[in-house]
């Protein structure tokens, strides 16, 4: 029986979506209402990190649900407790976590953070980077430096500055300064990564100042470059450091860490569902499966093919592309102008593989981290063929 048409009349028109409706998946491969097969190099804009009915999160979570699903915060939450301890382990610090249900929460809860840490020297001044994205929220859009989130939801909050880079980000930091704030990669903004030397110098600047370095590690973070934080892989040490996206495995849940010991006490944020039993168990499951795929050299192996394939199609298109930028198993194909952009996105969806756009001229892919080899050489077959046709 062909599948009726979803009525979309009630929903809030905020999304340009694409006329397919999933029905289910296995790993890196999603098949639609009409049992149509596709690659999924966007994984949920990388949100699910472990693929599609992975067994082991599937089996949690229902375990999970068949128990509790939430109690709030007013009682002891032992996978909560278990998470935070884990996320401290996973990165190398004595960090202390509060979660929430999104990157933007988690965004909010560093902001909060930065503040209460300058309130007492007057300094509250959070410089974020041009062409970063930190949320939807009116603070995090305030923060987020791309003025086309802009229009429509002024007048913002104070408290935001903006650098062209990270040099600038340095020569702007004032008396009312408490904090930089970046992006290790930046996503939206065209998945670039930052110059490593360049932000080792500015986070030794904020060091010598007792100023914050806050990295955004909703995208990049929980092994989507190849280790739990982009952070690690530049050496740098964060004060405050947020992730979401990936860390459920498709569970929404937001995470802020801090090593600033009780830098917020009792009243100063709350979240109603924020680390409920569900997400916190998924969170835990879905770093097990991470942790293991990179111990086990699983994890290095995939990128290392993923990112030759990248480089191959680039060169076998060169009218096409330009080049490829991204870190681990976040990349981006630069296209030559905007135009090829959408024509290569457009065109990959019509061979069933799903790419998502970044920037200008990027096309961005984050395939599940669990992805296998013949899911990858597939997909750039698709890629390819879609490439051909263009």
């Amino acid at each position: 029986m062909k599948p009726q048409p979803i009525n979309e009349q009630y929903l809030l028109p905020t999304y340009a979506r694409r006329q397919i409706a999933f029905e289910r998946g296995q790993n890196a491969t999603l098949f639609d209402e009409a049992g149509n097969d596709y690659i999924d190099f966007a994984s949920g804009i990388g949100v699910n990190s472990v693929g599609y009915a992975n067994p082991r999160l599937s089996a949690a979570v229902a375990d999970q649900a068949a128990k509790i699903l939430h109690i709030s915060n007013l009682y002891l939450n032992r996978n909560q407790a278990e998470l935070a301890q884990t996320i401290a382990r996973l990165s190398g610090s004595d960090a202390q976590v509060f979660f929430g249900n999104s990157g933007a929460e988690a965004n909010e809860c560093a902001f909060k953070i930065a503040r209460k840490y300058g309130e007492k020297r007057g300094r509250y001044e959070i410089i974020t980077l041009r062409n970063s994205f930190h949320g939807r929220t009116i603070a995090a859009l305030k923060a987020t430096a791309q003025d086309k989130f802009h229009e429509h939801f002024g007048p913002f909050p104070d408290g935001f500055t903006y650098a062209d880079d990270l040099d600038h980000a340095a020569k702007l930091i004032g008396k009312r300064t408490i904090a930089v704030m970046v992006e290790i990669v930046q996503g939206e903004g065209g998945v670039t990564p930052l110059d490593k030397d360049r932000l080792l110098s500015l986070a030794k600047l904020l060091r010598d100042q007792d100023l914050l370095l806050i990295t955004d590690e909703i995208q990049c973070g929980v092994y989507r470059c190849g280790e739990f934080l982009a952070s690690q892989i530049y050496g740098v040490k964060p004060d405050i450091f947020t992730l979401a996206k990936g860390l459920g495995g498709g569970v929404p849940i937001g995470a802020a860490a801090t090593t600033i010991k009780n830098a917020l006490g009792f009243g100063d944020h709350a979240s109603t569902f924020g680390g409920n039993f569900l997400a916190t168990k998924a969170a835990l499951v879905t770093l097990e499966i991470l942790e293991g795929l990179r111990a086990s050299g699983a994890l290095g192996r995939t990128i290392d093919y993923f990112g030759d394939r990248c480089r191959a199609t680039t060169l076998n298109f060169p009218t096409l592309f330009t080049g490829v930028t991204g870190i681990g198993l976040m990349k981006a194909l630069v296209a030559k102008d905007g135009a090829a952009q959408k024509a290569i996105i457009d065109a990959a969806h019509e061979n069933r593989l799903l790419v998502l756009r970044a920037g200008e001229d990027r096309v961005r892919l984050l395939p599940p981290l669990t992805i296998s080899l013949e899911e990858i050489g597939e997909g750039f077959e698709r890629l390819d063929r879609a490439c051909r046709s263009l």
